[in-house]
């Protein structure tokens, strides 16, 4: 059964992405749902590929810019992004370290 509340500090999640060695850690997994940390360095190049599942970004830290189809604008933290199912996407020009929440639904 899984817990009806969980709680996650933003610190306790980042040292788990970085111990990973990865640029994303999924922390949190539902049926509809999923959660996870994503992290760009500045002047990283960020390869994903379009996702099967509806995408919510928000930018914790950093500034970039973020190309979504045909738009393409400035991002800083507080911003908050949607991006729809199989949309092609992309952080680029990394001006400092990015820190993004992403949720996927359905998971």
């Amino acid at each position: 059964m899984t817990a009806a509340f969980e709680a996650f500090a933003l610190g306790d999640v980042r040292e788990r992405q970085r111990a990973s060695g990865q640029q994303s850690l999924e922390f949190l997994r539902r049926d509809d749902m999923s959660a996870g940390i994503y992290v760009l360095a500045k002047g990283a190049n960020d390869t994903q590929s379009p996702h099967t599942e509806d995408e919510l970004y928000y930018v914790v830290s950093g500034r970039a810019r973020f190309k979504a189809g045909d738009a393409d604008r400035e991002v800083s933290p507080g911003d908050t992004l949607f991006v729809a199912a199989e949309l092609p996407h992309r952080f680029h020009s990394i001006e400092e370290d990015l820190v993004l929440l992403v949720v996927f639904a359905p998971a």
